[in-house]
């Protein structure tokens, strides 16, 4: 993590250990700015006060190694954010103006996507910092992992009944609520079937009656022009010296035939006058029938255009689309069929889908119970173990207890029936899990943000998450505080619990005891230099002498005090033997 302008810290990279890495300096020397900066990097509140006096802005920016399919990582690449070699860039820009801006992989982000990735990559620890497992809902999750198999089975099937019920539910409720307008869309489709039943259209009828109308609408002068089509091709009964085509036609053709012999294209054109000759005759005869068949009844024409008028009445009603024409008409009236089938079908769905919903909440409310059962096993073995290690943190007395509630509702409402009680239900059960401290005998237990001070909240974070350790996936802990009024024997017993932590996770402490600082893996020293008219602060790795020096001067505020020298190398080495063991 590099750090620039920000607070009393010019520029400073931060290279923190993949194990214990303790954060150390005198009072006032900027410690509290390491804590700070990751703060911004994770989200947290901009005052453009951190800006260094001087300085247009601050910026901080991170490179947090993450797995390529972690949900930080994920979430981040949704957001359009691309993974250096498996590492994450993260970048926060303060304005002196109160301005903020941020950086995931290389895009500009809202600030709110640092809060979000936050969840997944640090768990910060101090006495003003909101905790993640503060909220109970986390406290839940925590105690499920570290239940394993017991919750983790049952859960899984619960869930799948959850899912399985919310769809039932959704599709019931869109079932009943519109069963009004439903019934209202039957009794029009079932009206409509009905009247198109009851004219009977035909494929293409309303084509052919067009036809037919528009015949029968004009048959005398139909009539007319065939009869005297007819005579000019094959002559008039009454008028014997007429000249008829037909007759011209055959006078030509045998005056060719009489030669065709002497000459093959003039045969050719003999052959297709007889052709035309043949072809005249067949039309002729075609003409007569139809003048003899063509029907001019009125009568016949009126019913034509009153079944034609009922048509267009159904076209007009149902004929939707470009058509509009009785093709239109009887597809609406298959579709409409299917549609009908499916609301006269509803009473019988509703029925189907109300025992289902009841069987499925009848299972919740068993799975609900078996969750139950198996997190309060587990519940009283974390609370002890908890309490357990509170002990040898300087808080002999406090007692750690796990709350396992579920909130009952009116039985008519949408609730599982859990141990004899009609019960609230979520996604992973019925229950409400909250941790509870009773930090004294005597004091009631009460939620663990409200029970225990600032130093003594980050003790007994520090026990939970050691008892947590590796079932919670947030792959980094911050504890600012954590000592906060220890010392001797519990100073010795924090450091011991945070090395131990470190085994699981990446562990960043900032502390004022070296009896925490010896058990780091890595050493950093946060240190003021001030020339006279700028006071800077700097970050330092410490190795070898350096860090005995710095141990010595947290010991007795003497760095080449022999005693205090010897103590900080025993320090050292207990902690190194203490880690081993």
């Amino acid at each position: 993590m590099r750090i620039r302008s920000l607070g009393v810290i010019d520029d400073a990279v931060v290279e923190l250990s993949p194990g214990f890495t303790a954060v150390t300096g005198e009072t006032g020397a900027g410690k509290t700015m390491v804590v700070t900066s990751l703060g911004l990097l994770l989200g947290g509140r901009a005052d453009p006060a951190l800006v260094r006096i001087g300085a247009k802005s601050a910026v901080v920016e991170g490179r947090i190694s993450v797995g390529s399919r972690a949900p930080a990582a994920v979430r981040a690449e949704e957001a359009g954010a691309e993974l250096d070699d498996g590492a994450l860039l993260i970048s926060r820009t303060l304005s002196a103006e109160g301005r903020s801006r941020a950086h995931v992989g290389g895009r500009s982000v809202p600030v709110g996507l640092l809060a979000e990735l936050a969840d997944d990559l640090v768990a910060v620890h101090g006495q003003t910092d909101q905790q993640g497992l503060l909220r109970p809902a986390r406290q839940r999750q925590a105690l499920d992992r570290y239940a394993g198999d017991a919750v983790a089975v049952p859960l899984a099937k619960y869930t799948a009944a959850h899912r399985r019920l919310r769809a039932v539910a959704t599709e019931l409720d869109e079932l009943t609520t519109r069963a009004r307008e439903r019934s209202q869309e039957a009794d029009l489709l079932r009206f409509g079937l009905e009247e198109i039943a009851a004219a009977e259209p035909q494929p293409g009828e309303d084509t052919e009656l067009a036809a037919e109308a528009e015949r029968l609408g004009h048959a005398e002068a139909l009539a007319s022009a065939a009869t005297a089509a007819h005579a000019a091709l094959a002559g008039n009964p009454e008028d014997p010296e007429g000249v008829d085509a037909t007759t011209l036609v055959a006078g030509a053709h045998r005056a060719l035939e009489a030669v065709r012999s002497h000459d093959q294209e003039l045969a050719t054109l003999a052959e297709r006058l007889g052709e035309i000759g043949i072809l005249m005759a067949d039309v002729a005869g075609e003409l007569a029938s139809y003048a003899d068949g063509l029907d001019a009844d009125p009568l016949r024409l009126a019913a034509v255009e009153e079944r034609r008028a009922a048509l267009n009445h159904l076209t007009r009603k149902y004929g939707h689309g470009p058509g509009r024409d009785i093709a239109a008409v009887l597809t609406w009236s298959q579709e409409s069929a299917t549609r009908l089938a499916d609301l006269d079908g509803d009473d019988d769905r509703i029925g189907e889908l109300t025992a289902e919903r009841d069987a499925l909440r009848t299972e919740l409310g068993e799975l609900a119970q078996t969750l139950t059962d198996a997190r309060t096993a587990s519940a009283e073995r974390f609370a002890g173990a908890v309490t357990a290690e509170l002990a040898e943190l300087a808080m002999p007395h406090a007692r750690v207890t796990v709350e396992i509630r579920q909130t009952e509702v009116a039985e008519d409402a949408d609730g599982i029936a859990v141990g004899g009680r009609t019960v609230a239900y979520g996604p992973a059960g019925a229950d409400e899990v909250e941790l509870l401290l009773a930090p004294h005998p005597g004091a009631p237990p009460r939620p663990i943000a409200k029970g225990a001070s600032g130093g003594e909240l980050s003790r007994v974070m520090l026990a939970v998450e050691v008892v947590f350790a590796g079932s919670d996936p947030v792959p980094t802990y911050l504890f600012d505080e954590v000592d906060a009024g220890v010392g001797g024997k519990a100073a010795v017993e924090v450091g011991r619990r945070l090395a131990r932590l470190a085994k699981s996770a990446q562990v960043v402490v900032v502390t004022h005891l070296p009896q925490v600082a010896a058990f780091a893996d890595r050493q950093l020293l946060v240190a003021k230099t001030n020339d006279g008219s700028v006071t800077r602060s700097g970050v330092t790795v410490l190795e070898g002498e350096e860090r005995v020096r710095e141990l010595s001067r947290m010991l007795a505020g003497q760095e080449d005090s022999e005693t205090a020298r010897a103590h900080a190398e025993e320090l050292l080495e207990t902690a190194r033997t203490g880690s081993q063991a």
